[in-house]
């Protein structure tokens, strides 16, 4: 299987050979697909605990799960289409995030 990254990469080099538009106005429709893709979850989550009237039960939470794999996949291209190294970015990020003390700083 191909590598993580190569497989984000290769999605954003797709992307903008598609594109007709250039650098922060690409980084800025792929922040819009981010949105999207986060409402689209949100979507899922409240048709899974059938929350509309209108569609009741209309999705599982394996469409929540899949719906949260569109949301990270497309920060990831995000990150990729945006330059430098999203690798060593995402991972540096990570891990900052994981080593902040679980408790609020005292003053």
């Amino acid at each position: 299987m191909e590598d993580t990254w190569e497989i984000v990469n290769s999605l954003a080099e797709r992307l903008d050979s598609h594109s007709r538009l250039t650098g922060e106005q690409r980084w800025l429709v792929q922040i819009v697909k981010l949105q999207e893709e986060a409402g689209e979850v949100a979507e899922a989550a409240i048709g899974a605990l059938g929350e509309n009237p209108r569609k009741g039960y209309s999705h599982s939470w394996d469409d929540v799960r899949k719906e949260a794999c569109d949301v990270a996949v497309t920060a990831l291209v995000l990150l990729a289409r945006m330059g430098g190294d999203p690798r060593s970015f995402f991972e540096e990020h990570l891990r900052a995030t994981f080593d902040r003390p679980d408790r609020p700083a005292s003053s």
